[in-house]
């Protein structure tokens, strides 16, 4: 692995633990389908172990923590904090579908400094450090360089947003579509209705991929549409949801 600052090998270490409950859980899932009780509080449960499992590991440094389970703790260093998302994909592990991850990200005096993203099912990890770069598995990534809104697939949750004619994908995971357009494989995203742990690790990971995405004020996510993509349909993409 190249060179990486402690704080981003904690990030990673932590996931890689806790990934191990996630890939023994998920192998439950299908028996789950078929009880009476039903898979949801196996899920829940799922989500606070892997939340223990993270917090354990990342107050090797005594930072705050965001945690979407959780809630937020503080501590002594108030300036730093840890955001957590035990599970981005809920539904998806709940049904059985291998599309969900680990995000975790390091945020400084109001600046997001590192993030990762973790899918423990297909063993893909990407991470970026501010002016760092952004990797996938150890290889530098960049966003696409198309400009071209035919040969352009998105992720989002939208489906009204279909009438302009987008290809679309709704993947289930707003953080592994961030890390998506970081490494090309998306175009672009844009949804609504998230919170800053969904993204934040997508954030640092798409900005040091050469991407660019709105609003970054957190008090505005929740509220407003975030659009991300490469700089060379940022704009255009804006302009397509203006109304939306």
């Amino acid at each position: 692995m190249k060179s990486i600052s402690p704080n981003l090998n904690i990030m990673i270490k932590a996931c890689e633990k806790a990934s191990k409950i996630l890939i023994r859980d998920f192998g439950e899932i299908e028996n789950l389908q078929v009880s009476v009780k039903g898979p949801k509080d196996f899920v829940t449960n799922s989500d606070k172990k892997v939340e223990q499992v993270l917090i354990r590991e990342l107050s090797k440094k005594k930072y705050s923590i965001i945690s979407e389970e959780t809630g937020t703790i503080i501590r002594d260093n108030s300036k730093d904090f840890w955001i957590i998302d035990p599970i981005d994909g809920t539904t998806n592990f709940l049904h059985g579908i291998p599309h969900f991850c680990i995000s975790i990200a390091h945020v400084c005096d109001n600046q997001i400094m590192s993030g990762v993203i973790f899918d423990p099912i297909k063993n893909e990890i990407f991470y970026g450090e501010k002016n760092g770069g952004a990797y996938f598995n150890n290889q530098r990534i960049r966003v696409s360089k198309k400009n071209n809104f035919n040969e352009c697939l998105f992720g989002s949750n939208l489906d009204s947003i279909n009438n302009f004619e987008l290809n679309m994908r709704i993947s289930g995971s707003a953080a592994l579509d961030l890390a998506y357009v970081a490494a090309g494989r998306l175009n672009g995203f844009f949804q609504k209705k998230l919170n800053i742990w969904d993204i934040a690790a997508g954030i640092i990971i798409l900005e040091e991929a050469g991407g660019k995405i709105s609003p970054l004020n957190n008090k505005k996510i929740k509220n407003h549409l975030v659009i991300a993509s490469s700089e060379n349909i940022f704009e255009d993409l804006n302009k397509i949801l203006v109304n939306f």
